[in-house]
């Protein structure tokens, strides 16, 4: 692997050198995810925080919400899967700005049903034109068959199983050297 530096001076790797050894690796398959997703979040988190003051996980919960109205705010995570206290503070973000509005439960008077008021909805219309932009340019070098493609094998690894259960990460697990990995 090349290397560029000036001698004394720590070495710096190349970009795409790097990109290169980590996709050929054994963790190559979650470190591609990993970094699309970790890239668009730096690009969205910016963008959300200068325009809208507010965190990437808040937006993700008002298109929830509009999308889903009456959803609870626990099942927030069934889509944009993050920690409840997360969607707490987002919940209660939207709240206090006027986009969502939240009604006890018939089913269940502890739990608050969600529903986005036309204000709420006016913002995510917003937003959503600038996500659209966005999504283009991630996507845009991939052809349409491609794109089909990517979305089709996203919603198996979804639907697997495996993503939000593990026994690999599990307190106590050890790596089983007969065992072989599945990548």
């Amino acid at each position: 692997m090349r290397v560029r530096g000036i001698a004394g001076c720590r070495l710096r790797y190349e970009a795409d050198e790097i990109l290169r050894e980590t996709f050929a690796s054994e963790l190559r398959y979650l470190m591609a995810v990993s970094h699309i997703v970790l890239a668009n979040n730096q690009v969205a988190n910016r963008f959300f925080e200068k325009t809208y003051r507010m965190p990437v996980h808040a937006w993700s919960t008002l298109y929830a919400v509009v999308r889903f109205p009456g959803l609870l705010a626990r099942d927030v995570q069934l889509l944009f899967p993050r920690p409840q206290n997360s969607v707490s503070r987002a919940v209660t973000l939207l709240r206090e700005r006027g986009w969502i509005t939240a009604e006890t439960s018939d089913a269940d008077t502890r739990a608050k049903q969600l529903y986005p008021t036309e204000e709420g909805r006016r913002v995510l219309a917003r937003i959503e034109g600038r996500v659209l932009q966005r999504q283009s340019e991630v996507f845009g070098v991939l052809t349409e068959e491609e794109r089909d493609q990517f979305l089709t094998l996203c919603r198996k690894v979804i639907l697997g199983g495996g993503l939000m259960a593990t026994e690999a990460m599990s307190p106590g697990a050890e790596v089983d050297p007969e065992r072989p990995s599945r990548g």
